[in-house]
């Protein structure tokens, strides 16, 4: 729900989306590598840094000038205070088994002199392609969130999540244990990497994400004390799709999201959830010819998100099988186990932290009916929970996008108006 959707436009089906690649060369920094004595962690330990790369450094004149020059719509350079130095960093972590494992992710650190950073972790949105990620991706979009929190003076880790960027398999789409463990481990690799370079990142961490990284569980992890440094410092998701099983598939299934954005999303949760869940012995018995044929290829995380598009039917009549649509009516078994580990995010605890949740009215992707389940689920709880409403933002015709790029704003501002306090 990031990038991703801007492949699920017509006008997006006429560009090719073309970056560095999943086959990027990691080097070290030359300016001092990713080994020193501030690492905490021991060679394959969690969150160990296995390289860093120094990728850009940027004036904030010129932050300012990126922010400014899409051209599909300019981001908000209000905040804008600092320049910006980015690096790439893989670092060990584990697979939604517990098995050890490498991912990427990109850090950005404010060039403002402190010594002493507040830290914010943004948990990205869905992408289909391993290279349409901050730490690889060279475009406007995929950089944004790292240099708007950056240049306002945060240290800012981006997880790619496991199996994009430069991390090994497939990706496992809206598995929040997993995106939670490579959220944190991105932030205890990071806190190493800005150590090796004199920064010190502090224990509270503002967490927040877009879309399918608006339902990361990295804020609950944090308050339950899931790492020894890092505290919860507040939580500002931005349009999630919170309540899966109740809200957004059936919303997907009866029409009321944008089509393309149906189908792919829908394709994706049967073949995501199917690798973790087991949902089906064979695609024919839930995809429809052709797509039997090539549905699960295609969502391996190696084809451009046009490619998707062209290979992927413009409704989900020409998708599904009957019982495939039977399956995502009344789930059972493994997606009914699936829906719940991708709802969890909103169930069964109660944030201590300041929460914000921000949505755009008629979004056509993540419902706005969403933020209204999830806020309700978190104050049964007795959470103080305020809902954001940021209007009805475009970008490439697009609330949904629109929301990335008001959301991303609009929680700047609220994590400086906090970072007094913290």
């Amino acid at each position: 729900m990031n990038r991703t959707s801007r492949v699920m436009t017509a006008v997006a089906v006429a560009a090719t989306l073309t970056v560095g690649g999943s086959a990027v060369s990691v080097a070290q920094d030359a300016g001092g590598g990713s080994a020193g004595p501030a690492r905490a962690a021991v060679d394959g330990a969690r969150g160990a840094v296995v390289s860093a790369e120094h990728l850009r450094t940027l004036s904030a004149g010129e932050v300012a000038a990126e922010l400014a020059g899409d051209e599909a719509g300019a981001w908000d350079t209000g905040a804008v205070r600092y320049g910006v130095d980015t690096y790439r960093i893989v670092y060990r972590t584990v697979d939604p088994h517990g098995r050890p494992t490498t991912a990427s992710g990109l850090l950005a650190l404010p060039r403002n002199g402190e010594r002493r950073l507040r830290a914010v972790s943004f948990t990205p949105g869905t992408e289909l392609f391993k290279g349409d990620v901050a730490s690889v991706s060279t475009s406007v979009w995929d950089q944004a969130p790292a240099l708007v929190h950056a240049s306002a003076g945060f240290a800012t880790a981006l997880p790619d999540y496991l199996g994009l960027g430069l991390g090994p398999g497939p990706h496992p789409w809206m598995d929040v244990p997993s995106e939670t463990t490579a959220a944190l481990d991105m932030l205890r690799a990071s806190r190493t990497v800005a150590a090796d370079r004199g920064r010190h990142l502090r224990r509270e961490v503002l967490a927040t994400g877009f879309s399918q990284g608006a339902s990361a569980g990295l804020a609950r992890a944090l308050q339950e004390r899931a790492d020894t440094w890092f505290r919860l410092g507040a939580v500002a998701p931005v349009s999630g799709a919170y309540a899966f099983r109740d809200v957004e598939l059936p919303a997907l299934l009866a029409g009321e999201t944008e089509e393309k954005a149906s189908v792919i999303y829908t394709a994706l949760a049967l073949v995501a959830f199917n690798r973790l869940h087991h949902l089906y012995d064979d695609p024919a018995e839930v995809f429809e010819k052709p797509y039997r044929y090539t549905i699960e290829g295609l969502l391996d995380g190696t084809h451009p998100g046009r490619d998707v598009v062209l290979g992927t039917p413009d409704s989900l009549e020409e998708l599904l099988t009957p019982r495939g649509r039977a399956m995502l009516e009344r789930p059972s078994g493994g997606l009914a186990a699936a829906l719940r580990v991708a709802d969890s995010v909103c169930a069964d605890w109660t944030p201590r932290a300041p929460v914000r949740l921000y949505y755009a009215a008629g979004d056509e992707q993540a419902v706005t009916a969403n933020t209204t389940h999830c806020r309700a689920a978190l104050r049964a709880r007795g959470a103080h929970v305020r809902t954001v409403g940021l209007g009805t933002p475009d970008y490439e015709n697009s609330r949904h996008l629109g929301s990335h790029q008001a959301g991303t704003a609009a929680v700047v501002r609220w994590f400086r108006s906090l970072s007094r306090a913290l």
